[in-house]
C-alpha cells in the first residue's frame, strides 16, 4: 500500500499550478490538481488574456479615425458591448478547455473543488474526501483588494466584474495608478465612455521610470482622460442606476460605474496554512518562500502570485516549472527573478525591462541615459498627435545596458526581444553596432548616439 495517495497535490488551477502538475506528471508523478473555479486562473479567465483581447477591440475606433489620413473613407460605424463580452466568453471557454485536456493528457487528475490543508501532507476536499500526497503545491493566486473600507464600497466593482458588465458604461471613475487601473481606463476610453482616474499618489505607474510615468500620463491625457492624483475616492453613493464618487478634495464627479483597482493581494485565507505550520511573509502578506519556492514545511511549496514576488503570469509558470524540475526530474533549478520583462496595455503601451534611471543612479557611479522622443511615421499621415519615447539606461563605466524603457505602438513586442540582450548584459556598443532596421520606430534603439543625459556620482574623499 502506498505511503500517499498521490506524488503531488496542487491547489490551484492557474498558469503556475498547471505547468507545475504538467510537468510533474511527465516525471511520473502521481499529481491532483483542485480547483474551485475554472481552470485557467486569473490571466486566463479573469485577467491578461480577456484584458487583452478588450484592449485589441478598443484600438479599432481609434484606427477607423486614422484611416482617413490614408484615404480611407469609412461610413457610419457602431459598436455592440454584448457581441463583444459574448465572444470574449467563448474564447474564455475555449481556453479553459485547453488548459484542462492539457493537464488532463499529461495523467494529472482535476477536481473541481476546493482543497484545505489539513496538517503537512493531508487536505480535505469540499466534498468531504481526505487525500493524502507527499508533497503539496499552493498555486491559488491573488484576488482584488479595495482598500480600506468607504461608505459605499458594496458599490464598487473590481476589474473582475468589468468583463461582465451588460452594458458599456457612459461614464466610468476608476481609481488606482497602476497597470489595471490604467488599462481599464484606455479600454473604456477606447469604447466611447468618458473616464476619470483617480490616484492618491503624485504621478500615475508608480516604480516605473520617471520619464515613462510623465510620457503615459500626457498621452492619457491627450486622448480625453482626466488624470486626478494626490486624491483618493472617500465615499460612493448610488442614485437609482447612477452613482456620485466623493473625493478627498472636496470634489464628487457623477457615473455610471466606480471601478477600485489600486492593487491585489495573495489567497491566502481560510487555505489550513496556520494549521499545517505554513508562513506568511509579513513584509507582503503572502506565503513565505526560499529560492526553491519552498515554504517553512519542507514537503509544502507555493509559486506564483500567493507568494507576492513578481506577480507576472510568466513568472508563475516558470516557478511552477522550476519547482517540477527540483523536486521531480531531480533538476535543482532556481527562478530568476532579476531582470523580467512587464508590459503595461495602457495607450499608449508601455515595454520596460531592467533598471530605472532612478535606480541605477542608486547602484552605479556612472550612468549615462539615451532617449529619444519622436512622433511615430503613422501619425504623420493621420494627424494624430501623439509621441513615442524610447529610452536606454546604461552604466558609463562597464557600457552594459541596465535598463530600457519604451512608449507607444509595439512596445511590448520590442521589448521581449530587447529583453534577451539586456538579459545577456549587451553593452551600449552592441546596440551600436547592430544595423538600424528601416523604417522602425525601434530603430532609435540602436542609433542613439549621444546621451541625453550624464550622472556622475563623485566618490567620497
Amino acid at each position: 500500500m502506498a505511503e500517499f495517495d498521490v506524488d503531488l497535490f496542487v491547489i490551484g488551477g492557474g498558469s503556475g499550478g498547471v505547468r507545475a502538475a504538467r510537468i510533474a506528471a511527465n516525471y511520473g508523478a502521481k499529481v491532483m490538481v483542485a480547483e474551485e473555479y475554472r481552470m485557467g486562473g486569473t490571466c486566463v479567465i479573469r485577467g491578461c488574456v480577456p484584458k487583452k483581447l478588450f484592449v485589441i477591440g478598443s484600438h479599432v475606433h481609434q484606427e477607423i479615425e486614422d484611416a482617413a489620413g490614408f484615404g480611407w473613407s469609412i461610413g457610419q460605424v457602431s459598436f455592440d458591448w454584448a457581441t463583444l463580452v459574448a465572444n470574449k466568453d467563448k474564447e474564455i471557454a475555449r481556453l479553459e478547455g485547453a488548459y484542462t485536456t492539457n493537464v488532463e493528457k499529461s495523467g494529472a487528475k482535476i477536481v473541481k473543488t476546493r482543497a484545505v490543508l489539513e496538517d503537512a501532507h493531508t487536505l480535505r476536499l469540499a466534498t468531504g474526501e481526505k487525500v493524502t500526497a507527499k508533497y503539496i503545491l499552493i498555486a491559488t493566486g491573488g484576488a482584488p483588494n479595495h482598500g480600506p473600507a468607504v461608505p459605499g464600497i458594496e458599490h464598487v466593482i473590481s476589474s473582475n466584474e468589468a468583463f461582465h458588465l451588460k452594458e458599456l458604461p457612459k461614464r466610468i471613475v476608476i481609481q488606482g495608478g497602476g497597470y489595471i487601473a490604467l488599462e481599464f481606463a484606455g479600454i473604456f476610453a477606447g469604447f466611447g465612455s468618458d473616464v476619470s482616474v483617480i490616484y492618491r499618489g503624485d504621478n500615475i505607474l508608480r516604480g516605473f521610470d520617471e520619464d515613462v510615468r510623465k510620457h503615459v500620463r500626457a498621452e492619457m491625457e491627450k486622448r480625453g482622460i482626466t488624470i486626478i492624483t494626490g486624491c483618493t475616492v472617500t465615499k460612493v453613493d448610488k442614485h437609482g442606476r447612477d452613482f456620485t464618487a466623493h473625493l478627498s478634495s472636496g470634489s464628487s464627479i457623477a457615473a455610471d460605474q466606480v471601478m477600485f483597482a489600486i492593487g491585489r493581494h495573495p489567497n491566502v485565507a481560510n487555505l489550513g496554512l496556520e494549521t499545517a505550520g505554513v508562513a506568511i511573509n509579513p513584509a507582503n502578506g503572502g506565503i513565505q518562500v526560499d529560492g526553491w519556492s519552498k515554504t517553512s514545511v519542507d514537503n509544502i511549496y507555493a509559486v506564483g502570485d500567493v507568494t507576492h514576488r513578481t506577480n507576472l503570469t510568466p513568472v508563475a509558470i516558470r516557478e511552477g516549472h522550476a519547482f517540477a524540475d527540483t523536486v521531480f526530474g531531480k533538476r535543482p533549478v532556481q527562478v530568476d527573478h532579476a531582470t523580467i520583462p512587464t508590459a503595461v496595455f495602457s495607450q499608449p503601451e508601455v515595454g520596460t525591462v531592467g533598471l530605472t534611471e532612478q535606480e541605477a543612479r542608486a547602484q552605479f557611479a556612472h550612468v549615462d541615459i539615451y532617449k529619444a522622443d519622436f512622433r511615430p511615421i503613422k501619425a504623420t499621415m493621420s494627424g494624430r498627435d501623439t509621441r513615442v519615447l524610447m529610452k536606454l539606461v546604461v552604466d558609463g563605466a562597464s557600457d552594459r545596458v541596465l535598463g530600457c524603457h519604451i512608449v507607444g505602438d509595439a512596445a511590448a513586442e520590442i521589448t521581449q526581444a530587447v529583453a534577451i540582450a539586456v538579459k545577456m548584459k549587451a553593452t551600449k556598443a552592441d546596440f551600436d553596432a547592430t544595423i538600424a532596421l528601416h523604417p522602425t520606430a525601434s530603430e532609435e534603439l540602436v542609433t542613439m548616439r549621444t546621451p541625453t543625459a550624464r550622472h556622475v556620482r563623485q566618490a567620497a574623499e
